[in-house]
């Protein structure tokens, strides 16, 4: 209980964001190659959105967004994307 309140980070899930992909090979991102959009709108749609896709293939997606300290940063890691839906779900 002595760590800060997740309810005290406010979240602005009607933040401009966009969900990419990684190009991949065998399942594994081509580190090589430049992530492409694969849709635009807000972080909650775009949060939706990936956890849509299917939990194999989930790592090599991400969304950019806008930062919003301390709980989005400009890039949202798959783990990251998981844990805002979670907090999502539980406001």
């Amino acid at each position: 209980m002595g760590d800060a309140s997740v309810s005290d980070s406010k979240v602005d899930f009607a933040a401009p964001a966009v969900l990419q992909k990684w190009p991949s090979l065998g399942n594994q991102r081509l580190q090589d190659r430049v992530p492409y959009q694969v849709s635009e709108g807000t972080l909650d749609a775009c949060i939706s959105a990936f956890m849509q896709k299917p939990a194999p293939s989930r790592h090599l997606y991400e969304i950019r967004t806008a930062p919003q300290p301390p709980l989005v940063t400009d890039i949202l890691s798959p783990e990251h994307i998981i844990e805002l839906s979670r907090l999502r779900d539980f406001l």
